[in-house]
């Protein structure tokens, strides 16, 4: 992270000095697009892009000063970047598409579908990532399906992996209260439906079957809450997947994005399984987008990039370029996901992850979230997790602070 940490400097420095059509300036809330731009300027000598890192480009672009600055930048690449204003503030790419240029058939349809407003392409996809369940190698026999799973099968294998002497667990299968994201990713199967909504809606309704439902596995596979929080004090000093090699657990939550990053002797002791509900996958939000300011000034060199960034020889070239300089022990894939381009990730991948041979579920699964806040990142951890971690916690909602007035008191704070 140091190198990438460095380039953006350097690259900053070399924006001040090269202002005209010919040099773009990127923003961006990923730090990885400091080592494709330096790819892409030593790649050739007509256009030179620059990379500024901005912790929050969305929210950055929106703000009315921020748009009024003059150092408005020509591309943005991020999350959180389709909203209700995206069409306000992106030019359209129609004009990347056609004979020799940019084919819409390289990108996952339902991705590149997210970018669209009207028939008009304004923000392209650059990376998702999907939740998985971890667990040791060598029990995919007891597994129904070779790419996904879903809540009952963990749940039965769960039960039979249990064990309980003079009363407490000392083997517990799995837990859903082991990880906040898991309940996250438990409501969102359910049709919780987070939206952005001044600042934020949801089915209320979907939000409390999705909790009844987490209340109800607690109790049928693992006795009750108070025993799964017991278990998880006394042994998880470990990470979790010391806990499944050395047998105390069989199943943990984990994201691509952590997934890949595992050390090798991890990797080579673990299989995993995409989680699936009901023939869906849910991507995480966090999926980057990349799209040019309708303000921005150096649009030929935005758009040279962004030509340049699409093609699949030279995101290959990027995944070798980060691991000849190791950047991929801390980024996973392109802008640390799977790439948006299919045969980048169906394809080219396994040559750098040997796990993912023959191992991507049918795109048709993919669900995407709805459109969300700019500030949803903040929102998120710091009202919807707590929320779900306290309320899984009991058997009745009203034992829990609600999530409306948790939202309406952050939103009273940061004003």
């Amino acid at each position: 992270m140091r190198i990438i940490n460095v380039l953006i400097v350097l690259s900053a420095f070399f924006y001040i000095s090269c202002s005209d059509d010919k040099a773009a300036q990127i923003w961006t809330d990923r730090g990885e697009f400091a080592l494709y731009a330096e790819y892409f300027n030593n790649a050739q000598n007509q256009y030179k892009v620059s990379v500024r890192f901005v912790e929050s480009p969305a929210a950055e672009l929106l703000s009315s000063s921020g748009m009024g600055k003059k150092d408005v930048p020509d591309i943005v690449a991020a999350s959180w970047l389709k909203n209700s204003s995206t069409g306000s503030y992106f030019k359209s790419l129609e004009g990347l598409f056609g004979a020799n240029k940019l084919s819409r058939s390289i990108f996952y349809p339902r991705l590149l579908a997210i970018g669209r407003i009207d028939r008009n392409q304004y923000l392209l996809p650059v990376s998702f990532n999907i939740p998985a369940l971890i667990f040791s190698r060598g029990r995919d026999q007891e597994l129904s399906n070779q790419f996904t799973i879903d809540f009952d099968e963990i749940k039965a294998l769960s039960k039979n992996f249990n064990i309980i002497s003079r009363g407490v667990y000392t083997r517990m299968g799995f837990s859903p209260l082991w990880d906040d994201d898991f309940l996250f990713a438990s409501s969102f199967l359910s049709g919780t439906s987070f939206r952005e909504a001044n600042p934020l809606a949801w089915d209320s309704s979907a939000l409390e079957r999705s909790m009844a439902f987490i209340n109800n596995w607690t109790n049928e596979i693992n006795t009750s809450t108070q025993a799964e929080d017991d278990f998880t004090f006394k042994y998880f000093f470990e990470p979790p997947e010391k806990l499944i090699q050395s047998g105390r657990i069989l199943f943990h939550y984990m994201e691509s994005s952590k997934l890949f990053l595992l050390s090798e002797e991890s990797k080579n002791a673990l299989d995993f399984r995409w989680v699936m509900e009901q023939d869906r996958i849910p991507l995480t939000e966090d999926s980057v987008y990349m799209g040019i300011p309708k303000k921005a000034k150096s649009q030929k060199a935005a758009r040279a990039f962004i030509q340049w960034f699409f093609r699949i020889e030279n995101q290959r070239r990027l995944l070798e370029y980060s691991r000849t300089n190791r950047i991929n022990e801390n980024i996973f894939g392109i802008c640390g996901g799977f790439s948006a381009l299919t045969s980048v990730t169906e394809q080219i991948y396994p040559l750098f992850y040997p796990e993912l041979l023959g191992r991507m579920p049918p795109s048709e699964y993919y669900t995407l979230p709805n459109v969300l806040p700019a500030n949803w990142v903040v929102i998120k951890e710091r009202v919807i997790l707590p929320y779900l971690h306290d309320r899984a916690r009991k058997e009745r909602a009203e034992d829990t602070y609600p999530l409306e007035r948790r939202l309406s008191d952050w939103m009273r704070m940061n004003r």
